[in-house]
């Protein structure tokens, strides 16, 4: 699925994935036995400039860590347009929602640069959710904390908007 968007496996071992895991804020959340577990589900993709990595509309369902470089998160307009409405770094995620939801991609992700990201399909995640339930557990949590300060974030900056400051 991300090689037809242009994406390009990159082979690594588990204990290179464990490193790149580390690098991400995701580290504070895990031990690091459960880091070395999670690699195993994981896979390593190199995007180039100007990729697109998701797809807004797509029903894939992947979550990224981007482990380096930069990304710009885009969102189609009423009038067709794209428009960029954020920008992540390294060491966050994306693509978060598609693993709890199945919903379709709500934006577009494009590589501002040349980027490496560690990858949670769908697949993976339910695999693990089988194989290791109490960390499938503990990533779920992650995730819900993660998309509830983003949801935070996100009515603040509408309020203010609403409000015309």
């Amino acid at each position: 699925m991300l090689q037809e968007q242009g994406l390009v496996v990159q082979g690594h071992k588990p204990s290179e994935i464990t490193n790149f895991v580390e690098s991400t804020k995701w580290a504070d959340a895990l031990s690091a036995k459960e880091i070395e577990t999670l690699s195993n589900y994981l896979h390593v993709y190199r995007a180039e400039k100007d990729a697109v990595i998701v797809r807004e509309g797509r029903r894939e369902a992947y979550l990224c860590l981007l482990v380096e470089g930069r990304v710009n998160v885009m969102k189609q307009g009423a009038n067709r347009t794209a428009k960029q409405i954020g920008t992540i770094g390294k060491g966050n995620t994306f693509g978060e929602m598609s693993l709890i939801d199945g919903e379709p991609r709500s934006a577009s992700v494009v590589a501002e640069e040349p980027s490496l990201l560690v990858v949670l399909t769908g697949e993976g995640f339910a695999r693990l959710s089988l194989e290791v339930p109490r960390l499938a557990l503990k990533i779920l949590l992650k995730l819900s904390k993660l998309l509830s300060q983003r949801l935070r974030q996100t009515s603040g900056v509408l309020v203010d908007y609403l409000s015309g400051e």
